[in-house]
């Protein structure tokens, strides 16, 4: 597949992006606990077919952190800049809870620009007509429970109980480390603002206007987003596929990445073509 190579993406904020092997691009879009560092066996995975890339989020990692409220109209402001400097016209998107909010956002801003998406244990927001869309946890128990420890201090312990409830008991220790450490050199301000934009987030009304290959994939153990958020989500989503990977939790993609794996290089059979390049700084080419 060849070395992962970490590439910077110019603007403001700079976003650091690691990437792997050559062809179409397919982007990983990390949770709102994770870094990039999160799809490690994903780029592996998936860099002899593709340009396997995953980003640290603004805020996030090794991109720059930024001043001032955040709306989710940034991170795809962000992503078009991303496509951009791999010169892509179009991509591939695979995001898992908040990265998975990021792709349906950008969707909805930039629908030209997506070839297919991966949404893995996410959600589009609350439905007060159908209880299975919404998460376990009210927007506001959603904020208090992640953002109360980090203004306390959030001490290593914090992290480690924090990633223990997303998980599921089985999860393989490599995994469960690897959540821990991402989750224990999150910055506190990005970290919060990012939880309360989240808290907002609805795109309930556009997912019968997706008109892209949907692949749904979620955790059989998942305490946040259960199967029943996935289920709501498939009936609505034209065409969408559900996927659920039995004894997996919330981080789905580090807790069976065999099966997910899997799961996902079946999706994108015969999705490899690599549509019209964009010449770097957005000009067709």
């Amino acid at each position: 597949m060849g070395a992962e190579r970490v590439e910077r993406v110019a603007g403001a904020p700079r976003i650091a992006v690691g990437a792997a092997g050559s062809g179409p691009l397919l982007v990983f879009l990390h949770g709102i606990g994770g870094n990039r560092r999160n799809w490690d066996a994903q780029l592996a995975a998936f860099a002899g077919a593709f340009t396997a890339a995953a980003w640290d989020a603004r805020g996030y990692g090794d991109s720059e952190d930024y001043d001032g409220p955040l709306d989710f109209a940034d991170f795809s402001a962000d992503l078009v800049r991303v496509l951009d400097h791999f010169g892509a016209e179009r991509a591939h998107l695979c995001g898992l809870s908040m990265g998975g909010r990021i792709a349906q956002d950008f969707y909805a801003r930039h629908p030209d620009r997506v070839a297919s998406m991966a949404l893995c244990a996410t959600f589009a927001g609350d439905d007060p007509r159908d209880p299975r869309a919404s998460r376990t946890q009210t927007a506001e128990e959603f904020v208090e429970s992640r953002v109360r420890p980090w203004l306390d201090g959030a001490p290593p312990a914090l992290a480690a109980a924090a990633v223990g409830r997303l998980m599921a008991p089985g999860r393989p220790d490599a995994a469960f480390r690897a959540a821990v450490a991402a989750h224990a050199a999150l910055r506190a301000g990005s970290y919060v603002k990012t939880v309360r934009a989240s808290a907002g987030f609805d795109r309930v009304a556009g997912l019968a206007r997706i008109r892209v290959p949907v692949l749904l994939v979620f955790g059989a153990e998942d305490p946040l987003t259960p199967p029943r958020v996935g289920e709501y989500m498939r009936e609505r989503i034209p065409g969408a596929r559900l996927e659920i990977v039995p004894g997996a939790g919330h981080l789905v993609n580090l807790e069976k990445p065999a099966a997910f794996n899997r799961i996902l290089r079946a999706f994108l059979a015969g999705r490899r073509r690599a549509p019209p390049a964009v010449a770097r700084g957005g000009a067709r080419m």
